[in-house]
């Protein structure tokens, strides 16, 4: 059983889609996408240096066109025959949508402009940000969160917690950190999947009616609680209410091992959600595709070759 997972934000590094620009095929397609979100994405991709790629406004789409580009070298006689199912983490989860044909990729495009600059706005309102917090006892760190306004924003599985909310707080849970844990800043631009993305609910769930969505073709694993989706509308809500309720990870990491997982492909900029199964999903391999050069491989996979 081979499923496809679609990382989120904060996997992206300067010029991670250089390998993918020097192929015309990939460079015209991310033109293209380019032209649909107004952002020009070439130029995000290749030549931003990393303050510039870790805007909320540019980084979701940037995360979300990847997986677009990876879809078009990966799926190239269509989907339904290669794969078993998919699951994004966060953002990733627009892009896991367009895998299993909930929206069409410019549906897709519509609604990641749309969360992105949501939630860019709602993160300038307070200041705000994320730390990962690794090890430790998960009802001691979750009292703690509570005694320090803090939140749970991300249960990545694997003994790690992403937690978010105000700047000193998160500074006071570094210098005190529960026994055996490391609190380790993000690189992010505010307190993503709590409380403080409310003010991008009504933006979003005005972008949802406009948006036509189909039921899934091939199973698709939710971050609300790793439940399989039966309704293409009720995904698109779930996306909605995404970008102020906790990712849970660990759940759909826990399906996917319930379901029988054999092999995951994780789209680009691959490597954080393969690094996570290797703890969550111990023996089950995972293909991270970071460049063009990965493909042949995801591909046998795929075709049962791996």
């Amino acid at each position: 059983m081979i499923v496809v997972l679609a990382p989120g934000q904060g996997s992206q590094t300067p010029g991670f889609l250089e390998p993918w620009l020097a192929e015309s095929q990939y460079r015209e397609h991310l033109e293209r996408i380019s032209d649909s979100v107004g952002i020009d994405l070439v130029k995000h991709g290749s030549t931003s240096d990393s303050d510039t790629i870790r805007d909320t406004a540019i980084a979701q789409p940037l995360i979300v066109a990847a997986g677009l580009l990876t879809m078009q070298g990966l799926f190239k006689d269509g989907i339904k025959d290669k794969i078993h199912g998919v699951a994004g983490h966060s953002v990733g989860e627009v892009t896991a949508s367009v895998v299993a044909g909930v929206l069409s990729e410019e549906e897709g495009l519509k609604f990641v402009r749309e969360r992105s600059a949501g939630m860019a706005e709602a993160a300038k309102l307070e200041k705000t940000g994320m730390s990962a917090v690794i090890g430790g006892d998960q009802d001691a760190l979750l009292a703690l969160l509570n005694d320090l306004g803090l939140e749970a924003a991300n249960y990545n599985g694997g003994g790690q917690i992403v937690v978010a909310g105000a700047l000193d707080a998160l500074a006071k849970l570094q210098e005190n950190p529960p026994v055996g844990a490391r609190v380790i800043p993000l690189q992010v631009a505010g307190a993503f999947h709590t409380r403080y993305m409310e003010p991008a609910l009504e933006r979003l769930r005005e972008v949802a009616t406009s948006i036509w969505a189909s039921d899934p073709v091939v199973p698709l694993w939710t971050n609300r609680d790793g439940g399989i989706v039966e309704s293409g509308t009720g995904f698109v809500d779930l996306m909605v209410g995404q970008v102020s309720s906790p990712v849970r990870w660990d759940m759909t990491m826990d399906s996917l091992a319930k379901a029988g997982v054999t092999g995951m492909i994780e789209l680009t900029p691959g490597g954080a959600l393969a690094g996570l199964a290797k703890r969550g999903l111990k023996g089950v391999p995972t293909i991270a595709i970071k460049t063009p050069d990965d493909l042949p491989a995801a591909i046998d996979m795929m075709n049962g070759d791996a």
